[in-house]
C-alpha cells in the first residue's frame, strides 16, 4: 500500500545503515514510519510504499519498502525543513528570517541564487554561499538515493556510491554500472548486471565481458579457493554467467584481457603447459609467499644442533617417550628456518609442539604461538600451557590511515614494522589461506624460525589457495610427516576410526565404545528427527551437558538434513519463541536472544568491547569468519542485535552487518575447520559424489573431543569412505616455490 504525508519529525536515525523512525502526518493522523530512510528530514513530503506491521513493543508501524521525498511547498513546511539540521548553521531563527524574506520561493532562491540570502538579517555573504553549497549537495545525494532505489540498492550502499563518485554518480551508473563492482565494496556483479540490463546495455558489450571475466576469477577464488584458472575453464564459466556463447566473442574477449593485463588486474600465465588467467593480486601474493618462505628457510646458520640431551630431559620431566619420527620432527623444526609438521589426530603433534617450545625457550628470545581461529588458539593455549593468539590479533589490525574496508585489513605489524618474535609456531595451518599467510610472512623479520603444524588430510582453507599442501608438495621446505598413532585409549574409537576413514576403511560402528556411535536411519526425515532428539534430549541426558555444547556438522546447506533446516528445527526445540524473549528478524532468519550464532565472513570494522578482570572495558574492532557466540540482546530503537562471543567480546550488529551472521546449532563441515567440539553429530546422507567425500567425513570426525554420532545408512557411510574424490584446486604456490628455489622466477614473465 501507499502512504502519503508530511514528515513531522525524525525520532531516530542510524547514520551507518540509514534505519530511521519518523512520525508522518497522513490524512490528519500521525503514523510511525520505519525503514531505511536516511535522506528524509522534517517538513518534507513523503510518498512511501510498504505495509502496516505490529511490533510487540512499539505497536503499529508502517514499514517502508521504497519511498520518494520532495521539498515542502508551504512556508511553514519550509521553515521546519530548513531548521531540521540538514544545513549546518541554519537553525529555527535563521530559517524563519529567510522564509519571511523570500516566502514560498525560498528553496528556489537557495538553489539558484544563494548569494541573495545575504539580504537576510544575520546571514553574511560567506554563510549564504555555504548554505547554497550544502543545499545542492543534499539535493544531489537525495537524487542518487532515489535513482538507485529503483534497482534495490540500499540507502547505505547508495550513500557509499555517492561518496565515491559525487556529482558523477548517476552518469557513471548509467554509462557503466559494472564499474560499481570494481570501486564499491559489497556490490557484486549480479547487482550491477541487473542495473545494466535494465538500462539497456548490450549482453555482449565490452563492459559486460570485462566485468564477467573479473567476476569469474574472483568467484573462483572466493568460493572454490582457486588462485588461477585455465582459460578453458574461464570460457565455460563466463558462458554460463553471461548466458552467451563466449567462443563467438573471442576476439573482443582477448582485447578485454589485454586491457586488464595493461591495468595490472589480470595476468596471463602458463602453468603445467596450460594457458591460464590469474588475478594479479593472487599472482603477487603467491610469488611473495614463495620468496619469503625461501628467505626465512635460508636465514639460519647452516649448523645442525644436537638436541638429544634436551629431548631426553623433556621426556623425563613429562613422562613420555618419543618415537624416532617424533624426535626427527623436533630436530627438523629447531634446525631449519622453516619447517612443516603434519599428521592426523593422536600422532603427537601437541606434545611435539610443547617440546619444541621448551627447547626454543633456551635458544631464542620471544616465541609466539598462533592459530587461524579463536577456537584453535584457545585449544593450543590449553594444551601447551602458554598464551596463544589468533594470527589476526597478534599482527594487530590497524586503521590509523583512516581506511575502513570490510574485505581487507592492514596490520600494525607488516613489511616495515616487524613482528617482535624470534620464533613463530602456527597450528592448524591447513586453514590458512594465501592472504593471511602473506600478512604473517611479511611481518616476520629475517632469522625468525617458522614452524607450521597441521593435518594435510584436512579440508583446505575456505579462502583462496592451498598453502599447506602446496608447501609440502613443492619439496623445498623441510617436512616431518607423522603417521603412527600414540594417543588413544582402549575404549576410545574417535582417533582409530578417523584414521580408518582416512585410509579408506569402514569405521568400527558396533556401538560398544564410549565415544563413537552410529544410528541407522533410512530416510532424511528420520535422520533429521533423530538428530533433533539427540541434541535436545538424549545426549544432554547421557553426558550431562548443555545442548549448546553439541555441534551438528552437515555436508550441505540445503535439504531436510542441510544446515538451514536443521538450524530451524533445533532452534524451535532448544530456544523456542516466548512472549518476553526478544527477536531480530532478518530476511529468512529470526535471531532470538539465547541463540547460538556464527560469523560467516571477516569483518575488520565491526566494533566490540570486552570486560577486563578489573571491571574496565577493552574496546577493539574486527570479528572473523567462524567466530561463535550467542545473541544476548535485541534493541528495536537502534534496529540492532547484540552478540557475545565465546571469548567474551560483545558486538552490536546493525542490519547490514547482521547479514554476515547465521544460526550455528548446525554448521557445514567446512566451517568447522580449526574448531573442536565436545560432541559432533553428522548426518550421513546420499548426495553428489563431489561433496560427500572421505576427506569431508574425516574432517568432521576429527572435530570431536568426547563423542561422535553418525546418523544415516551404512550404505551412504560406505560410499563416503570409498569416495576419495578431491576437487581440483588451482594454486601456484608450489610452482613458485620450485622456480624461485632454482632462481628461475623470470620464466614466469
Amino acid at each position: 500500500m501507499t502512504l502519503k504525508g508530511v514528515v513531522e519529525n525524525v525520532v531516530f536515525q542510524n547514520k551507518e545503515n540509514g534505519f530511521t523512525v519518523a512520525r508522518v502526518s497522513a490524512n490528519n493522523e500521525l503514523v510511525t514510519v520505519v525503514g531505511r530512510l536516511s535522506s528524509i528530514y522534517q517538513g518534507q513530503e513523503i510518498k512511501a510504499t510498504g505495509s502496516f506491521v505490529t511490533d510487540a513493543r512499539w505497536g503499529e508501524q508502517f514499514k517502508v519498502d521504497s519511498y520518494q521525498v520532495s521539498e515542502p511547498t508551504n512556508e511553514e513546511g519550509i521553515i521546519r525543513y530548513l531548521s531540521s539540521g540538514l544545513i549546518k548553521g541554519v537553525g529555527p531563527t535563521t530559517a524563519k528570517n529567510i522564509v519571511e524574506k523570500f516566502g514560498a520561493q525560498t528553496l528556489d532562491i537557495i538553489e539558484l541564487s544563494p548569494l541573495k540570502l545575504a539580504e537576510v538579517r544575520g546571514v553574511t555573504t560567506k554563510k549564504a554561499a555555504e548554505i547554497g553549497v550544502a543545499f545542492m549537495e543534499l539535493k544531489k545525494m537525495q537524487d542518487v538515493v532515489m535513482f538507485l532505489q529503483n534497482y534495490n540498492i540500499s540507502t547505505n550502499m547508495a550513500l557509499k556510491i555517492f561518496k565515491r563518485y559525487g556529482d558523477n554518480a548517476r552518469e557513471i551508473v548509467q554509462k557503466n554500472p559494472y564499474k560499481l563492482v570494481e570501486d564499491i565494496s559489497r556490490i557484486g556483479f549480479k547487482t550491477a548486471d541487473k542495473i545494466a540490463l535494465n538500462i539497456g546495455i548490450e549482453a555482449d558489450s565490452e563492459f559486460r565481458l570485462r566485468a564477467g571475466l573479473v567476476y569469474v576469477l574472483n568467484e573462483s577464488s572466493e568460493h572454490d579457493g582457486n588462485t588461477y584458472l585455465p582459460i578453458e575453464n574461464v570460457l565455460v564459466d563466463m558462458s554460463k554467467l553471461l548466458n552467451i556463447d563466449i567462443t563467438e566473442k573471442l576476439e573482443m574477449l582477448n582485447e578485454v584481457i589485454d586491457q586488464l593485463c595493461l591495468e595490472s588486474i589480470v595476468k596471463r600465465c602458463n602453468f603445467n603447459s596450460q594457458d591460464c588467467l590469474m588475478l594479479v593480486k593472487y599472482y603477487n601474493t603467491e610469488l611473495k609467499i614463495a620468496t619469503k618462505l625461501l628467505s626465512l628457510n635460508n636465514g639460519l646458520e647452516d649448523v645442525e644442533m644436537d638436541l638429544a640431551d634436551e629431548i631426553k630431559i623433556f621426556e623425563k620431566f613429562n613422562k613420555v617417550e618419543f618415537h624416532h619420527d617424533q624426535r626427527r620432527a623436533i630436530e627438523m623444526a629447531v634446525n631449519n628456518g622453516v619447517c612443516i609438521i603434519t599428521g592426523g589426530p593422536g600422532t603427537g603433534k601437541t606434545t611435539i609442539i610443547k617440546c619444541i617450545l621448551q627447547i626454543l625457550k633456551n635458544r631464542c628470545g620471544r616465541i609466539a604461538l598462533l592459530a587461524p581461529t579463536g577456537r584453535a588458539a584457545k585449544r593450543m593455549s590449553e594444551s601447551c600451557g602458554e598464551d596463544a593468539s589468533t594470527i589476526h590479533r597478534a599482527l594487530m589490525i590497524d586503521y590509523s590511515d583512516g581506511e575502513t574496508k570490510s574485505d581487507s585489513a592492514m596490520f600494525f605489524y607488516n613489511e616495515t614494522n616487524k613482528f617482535p618474535y624470534d620464533a613463530v609456531i602456527v597450528d592448524e595451518v591447513s586453514m590458512v589461506d594465501v592472504n593471511l599467510m602473506l600478512s604473517l610472512l611479511a611481518a616476520l623479520k629475517g632469522g625468525t624460525r617458522l614452524i607450521m603444524v597441521g593435518d594435510k588430510n584436512q579440508l583446505p582453507s575456505v579462502g583462496a589457495g592451498n598453502v599447506l599442501a602446496d608447501i609440502i608438495g613443492s619439496g623445498e621446505i623441510a617436512c616431518a610427516q607423522l603417521t603412527h598413532i600414540y594417543r588413544q585409549s582402549e575404549e576410545s574409537l574417535i582417533i582409530t576410526n578417523a584414521h580408518a576413514i582416512n585410509d579408506g576403511q569402514m569405521p568400527l560402528i558396533d556401538n560398544h565404545s564410549k565415544d563413537f556411535f552410529f544410528e541407522q536411519r533410512d530416510t532424511n526425515e528420520n535422520i533429521a528427527n533423530t538428530i533433533l532428539n539427540m541434541v535436545s534430549v538424549r545426549i544432554p541426558k547421557y553426558l550431562d551437558i548443555n545442548p549448546l555444547k553439541i555441534q551438528v556438522l552437515a555436508p550441505m546447506r540445503v535439504g531436510i538434513c542441510g544446515i538451514d533446516n536443521l538450524n530451524n528445527i533445533i532452534q524451535q526445540r532448544v530456544n523456542p519463541p516466548m512472549n518476553d524473549k526478544k527477536e531480530y528478524k532478518l530476511e529468512n532468519t529470526t535471531f532470538r536472544v539465547g541463540d547460538k550464532v556464527m560469523q560467516t565472513s571477516n569483518n575488520y570494522t565491526q566494533m566490540w568491547r570486552k570486560q577486563r578482570a578489573n571491571g574496565s572495558w577493552e574496546v577493539g574492532e574486527a570479528v572473523f569468519n567462524g567466530d561463535i557466540g550467542f545473541v544476548t540482546d535485541v534493541n528495536p530503537e537502534t534496529d540492532s542485535m547484540e552478540v557475545t562471543f565465546e571469548d567474551g567480546r560483545v558486538a552490536e550488529y546493525n542490519r547490514e552487518d547482521a547479514k554476515q551472521m547465521m544460526l550455528s546449532y548446525a554448521i557445514t563441515i567446512h566451517k568447522s575447520q580449526g574448531s573442536e567440539f565436545d560432541v559432533v553429530i553428522v548426518p550421513v546422507i546420499a548426495g553428489a559424489s563431489s561433496i560427500l567425500t572421505r576427506n569431508l567425513l574425516y574432517t568432521a570426525v576429527t572435530r570431536a573431543k568426547r563423542m561422535v554420532v553418525l546418523v544415516g545408512t551404512k550404505k551412504c557411510l560406505a560410499m563416503m569412505v570409498r569416495n576419495n574424490y578431491t576437487a581440483k584446486r588451482y594454486s601456484a604456490l608450489s610452482i613458485f616455490l620450485q622456480k624461485q628455489a632454482k632462481n628461475m622466477g623470470g620464466l614466469f614473465e
